[in-house]
């Protein structure tokens, strides 16, 4: 036999013994396949690293979805949140609508000590004089709640020194009233009539306190 022939005969026969190899070792591929992913190269490898860079802070939405962006009001929930983390801006305004429905039908139908947790002395003591003065003169209130058309800070401010957050809303409600007199005559509204109610309420709380609950300190229309 020719050598050169019988050369590549020895050669053909390591390929495929290399082959087989190879194929139990790796196993068979079918079809199409992506190729590898490269990891990260190894230091003093010369293939240019992809650096990510993180970006960090920016504006918070839950503060400047209801105040402006860089105002003072901001700035004070700003304080607030860094003092207490668990607060948020959403939640409550979302917890003051349920408190000005529930404070304004106790006042309404004259059941404060419902509400006396979450009134100030000085709040307590205006709603109660109402209270008594409708009381002396024999007049009863019927109101119905319909619900809250707005709701929307007007101003929030924090005081570093004693940890005192105050947060002014402005509410816009809808209810009907009637005063009955003592002989159950109508002296003021319309059972049937829809009004519509605006309120600007002050609310306050120690952010350091262990309480979550914001008291009612002031009142306006």
């Amino acid at each position: 036999m020719d050598p050169a022939v019988l050369q590549l005969l020895v050669l053909a026969g390591i390929a495929v013994f290399l082959i087989l190899r190879l194929r139990s070792v790796l196993g068979s591929r079918d079809g199409y396949e992506k190729p590898p992913v490269q990891g990260p190269a190894a230091q003093g490898d010369s293939a240019p690293q992809r650096r990510f860079e993180v970006i960090e802070g920016g504006p918070d939405t839950d503060i400047t979805d209801h105040v402006t962006e860089g105002s003072s009001s901001a700035k004070a929930f700003a304080e607030m949140k860094a003092v207490d983390p668990d607060f948020s801006v959403g939640e409550f305004l979302s917890g003051a609508r349920g408190a000005y429905e529930m404070i304004l039908m106790a006042f309404e139908n004259g059941e404060l000590d419902q509400i006396l947790p979450f009134l100030s002395r000085d709040v307590f003591e205006s709603f109660d004089e109402v209270v008594q003065l409708r009381e002396r003169e024999q007049l009863t209130v019927e109101a119905n709640f319909v619900g809250v058309r707005e709701v929307e800070v007007v101003a929030a401010s924090y005081d570093d020194d004693t940890s005192e957050a105050e947060i002014t809303v402005r509410f816009v409600g809808e209810l009907t009233s009637v005063v009955r007199d003592a002989r159950g005559e109508v002296v003021e509204g319309d059972p049937n009539a829809i009004k519509r109610q605006k309120d600007i309420w002050t609310f306050a709380r120690n952010m350091r306190s262990d309480s979550p609950n914001w008291q009612l300190v002031a009142t306006g229309g």
